[in-house]
């Protein structure tokens, strides 16, 4: 039986082998608050750390998935922006599974809104899908702050105008789900949305098939890939090839299949 850390605004359980990280500030549109970014760090790595976890879901209760910082305690507790000055100019940020190194697969379930920060975990995940009633937004320049990291992490993954265009009209226009998965921010739309957990779950479950150690080293090899030019991707893509010449799973995984079962792979 897993047993993970208790967290005030976040929900983490395992069902099955997918581990499932919650948003659970759904009375705040699930905002931010800095207790709420410590316990991400800790959550992606316990969900990381868990044996009988091959894939993490990570979603929001209520109607919104995520909405950024919270607003209300930056304007209130007269310390704003400035707490998180320091991490951001060191790039010491731990809140989402690529900040943490979690090299299990990760998806993203869009449910309601998602706007601002949000996009943080739109693009640090390895899928997104979304909702039908899902909506997007970028509203920092509405606020006076500026767009960035989402931003630059969104552009390595759809067209850079539409980034542009999010990022300049603000909080004064929304994205569809059915325009995310056009433009190819999201893979899949949920329809019905009350659907949307079922269907991540069955996705997880299909990826959750497949050799840990196989997708560990893949998805080392495809995001180290968007760091670096076309060769030397190839060339440190190779290494991970490599990396599992030798391990059981290569042999398990051939011998699973002409045996005609499900494959026994090594934890």
């Amino acid at each position: 039986m897993s047993t993970y850390s208790t967290f005030d605004h976040l929900i983490v359980e395992r069902r099955g082998p997918v581990g499932w990280l919650i948003n659970n500030r759904p009375d705040h549109l699930n905002a931010m608050n800095a207790a709420m970014r410590d316990e991400f760090a800790v959550a992606w790595k316990e969900l990381d750390a868990d044996p009988e976890v091959r894939v993490i879901v990570h979603t929001g209760e209520g109607r919104a998935f995520q909405t950024g910082v919270d607003v209300s305690e930056i304007a209130s507790d007269g310390v704003g922006m400035q707490r998180y000055r320091q991490s951001v100019v060191d790039w010491d940020l731990h809140f989402t599974s690529w900040h943490q190194e979690v090299w299990k697969p990760v998806i993203t379930a869009v449910n309601g809104i998602c706007c601002g920060g949000g996009f943080h975990w739109v693009a640090d995940a390895d899928i997104v899908i979304a909702a039908s009633d899902a909506q997007f937004f970028d509203p920092h320049v509405s606020i006076g702050q500026v767009v960035s990291i989402e931003a630059i992490g969104l552009i390595r993954k759809m067209p850079a105008e539409a980034v542009m265009r999010m990022a300049f009209t603000g909080r004064y226009e929304r994205m569809s789900a059915a325009r995310a998965y056009e433009l190819g921010m999201v893979s899949q739309v949920v329809d019905p949305p009350e659907r949307l957990r079922d269907e991540a779950q069955a996705l997880a479950e299909k990826i959750a098939k497949n050799s840990p150690a196989a997708m560990a080293a893949t998805k080392k090899a495809l995001w180290g890939a968007l760091e670096m030019g076309l060769t030397d991707a190839c060339r440190a893509g190779a290494q991970h090839l490599v990396s599992m010449w030798g391990h059981p799973d290569q042999e398990e995984g051939p011998r699973a299949f002409a045996e005609k079962r499900e494959a026994r792979w090594t934890v």
